[in-house]
């Protein structure tokens, strides 16, 4: 059974910075970071493919930097200049194709102002 862990949540203040991990069972050529806040629709952080493919919501804005280890089974993201809207729980995502995607438990960021 495929499991993904998160890692690196937690409470900072607006304009801090943090660094979320997730390491999966195996390796996935495609993985990402969603998130969902109270009362919102899960939406799409910041998604790599193969070697270096990365495509990131509006939001970030270039605050936010997805990255990889070599043997594509844990990926990063690195979160600078945080918002208070930025607040919400952070799920990893590993994608096989569209019918067969992975979720983490997910991890709380929380900013506050």
């Amino acid at each position: 059974q495929v499991q993904l862990v998160e890692s690196g949540g937690g409470s900072v203040q607006a304009g801090e910075s943090l660094r979320l991990s997730c390491t999966a069972s195996r390796s996935f050529s495609t993985m990402g970071w969603y998130r969902q806040a109270p009362g919102k629709e899960r939406e799409l952080v910041a998604a790599i493919i193969g070697g270096g493919i990365t495509r990131y919501g509006d939001f970030v804005k270039d605050r936010f930097t997805i990255s990889r280890n070599k043997a594509y089974d844990t990926v990063y993201l690195q979160m600078n200049m945080l918002e208070p809207d930025d607040t919400a729980v952070y799920y990893c995502n590993a994608r096989v194709n569209s019918d067969v995607i992975y979720w983490g438990r997910g991890t709380q960021v929380t900013v506050s102002s």
